[in-house]
C-alpha cells in the first residue's frame, strides 16, 4: 500500500466535511481502532459513508433519528469484504475519538488516526479485515515517523465508560501476531 498526499492510494475516497487542522506541529502518533455498522448489526450499505458526510436520512431507520445531526468522521473504514474507504487525509484531524485520553494526553483526535472496522462490538470480525488492518498499520508506520507498532489502542481504552468498541470480539492477539509483535 502507498500513501500520497496523505491519502491511501488503494482506498476509495469519500471526503467528509467533518475534520479540521491538527494543532501546529502535531503529527499522527497513535492508531485508534473503532467499529461501526449502520443500522447496528447490518453490513454492506452506504449508510456509514452517508453518516460521515452528514447525509444520513433519519427516515430510513429508527436508529438514524438518534444520531441525526452528529458530525463525526474517521480517517478510514475497513469493510467486511476488505474494501478500504478513506474519509479524511491523515494529516488532518478526523472527529472520531471525542472526549478521550491516552496515557496523560487528552484530545486523542489531535494526534491519532482513526480506523473503523465494519462490525459490532459483540460479534467477530472477518479475517480479511485483520489482513487489511495489518497492511494499513504497516503502511502508516512506514510513512509517519512518530507512529510505531506499539501505538495501537481501542476506542474503549481511550474513552472508558463512554465507548465499548471495538469490543471483546476484536482479537488483539491476532493483530499483534500479524504485525510481529508477539
Amino acid at each position: 500500500m502507498h500513501i500520497k498526499n496523505h491519502w491511501l492510494e488503494e482506498a476509495k475516497r469519500v471526503p467528509s466535511p467533518n475534520f479540521n487542522e491538527r494543532p501546529q506541529g502535531m503529527e499522527p502518533e497513535l492508531v485508534v481502532i473503532h467499529c461501526i455498522s449502520l443500522p447496528p448489526g447490518q453490513y454492506g450499505s452506504h449508510h456509514i459513508e452517508q453518516f460521515f458526510q452528514n447525509g444520513l436520512c433519519a427516515d430510513e431507520h429508527p436508529y438514524f433519528e438518534e444520531i441525526q445531526g452528529m458530525e463525526v468522521s474517521s480517517h478510514l473504514l475497513i469493510r467486511r469484504d476488505g474494501e478500504i474507504v478513506q474519509f479524511v487525509p491523515f494529516d488532518k484531524r478526523a472527529w472520531h475519538a471525542g472526549q478521550s485520553c491516552y496515557g496523560e494526553r487528552h484530545n486523542c483526535n489531535d494526534f491519532s488516526i482513526g480506523i473503523e472496522l465494519e462490525g459490532t462490538d459483540d460479534s467477530p470480525f472477518e479475517a480479511l479485515q485483520y489482513e487489511r488492518l495489518k497492511q494499513v498499520i504497516e503502511t502508516l508506520v512506514s510513512h509517519y515517523p512518530a507512529l510505531n507498532l506499539q501505538a495501537l489502542t481501542g476506542h474503549s481504552d481511550i474513552a472508558p465508560g463512554r465507548k465499548t468498541d471495538p469490543g471483546p470480539h476484536f482479537d488483539w492477539q491476532k493483530l499483534y501476531q500479524a504485525l510481529g509483535l508477539s
